[in-house]
């Protein structure tokens, strides 16, 4: 599949975009600007590819519904970061990262293989819920729940869209 050349202009926007929205949640970008840009550009290109901005430093399988756990930002973010500094393609970093106190390390991959996240899913999907007058919803970047008919449109912690809920009870 051949994807449009990504602009600059459009790297901009999106670097801007997500540099506010890190912020705004209490996250930060790596402050190296040109291995942050090329990560946006990763992150457009698979937006372009895939119709969502998958992790550019995974391999993304083009079935969204297998892919959530990479979309940016990720499952994997919010561990990565409290334990390494950074999350495992460096994007998002801690405010020691940022503030020069503390390095970027190597971070070693958290994601399950592809047949542990398959069996995972089987599981899940076969296992007993409990009732409640609502289903619960959990937000699967930042942990957030809530108890309503639907998720919300907005994770009001992360920003995380409505996809990154799953049913937790």
């Amino acid at each position: 599949m051949n994807v449009p050349e990504i602009t600059e202009a459009e790297i901009d926007a999106r670097y801007r975009i997500l540099d506010r929205d890190a912020e705004e949640g209490g996250y930060h970008l790596n402050p190296d600007v040109a291995f942050t840009r090329n990560l946006v550009r990763g992150l457009l290109v698979n937006e372009r590819r895939y119709g969502y901005m998958a992790c550019p430093c995974r391999i993304a399988t083009g079935n969204k519904a297998e892919d959530l756990d990479i979309i940016c930002p990720c499952d994997y973010r919010d561990p990565d970061l409290n334990e390494y500094g950074a999350c495992y393609c460096a994007l998002y970093v801690s405010g020691d990262v940022l503030a020069q106190k503390a390095p970027v390390r190597s971070i070693p991959e958290r994601r399950p293989s592809r047949a542990e996240r398959k069996k995972a899913r089987q599981e899940q999907a076969t296992g007993g819920m409990v009732q409640t007058a609502y289903p619960v919803w959990r937000c699967r970047v930042c942990g957030y729940l809530c108890a309503m008919d639907n998720p919300p449109l907005v994770c009001p912690i992360c920003k995380a869209k409505q996809e990154r809920f799953e049913r937790f009870l």
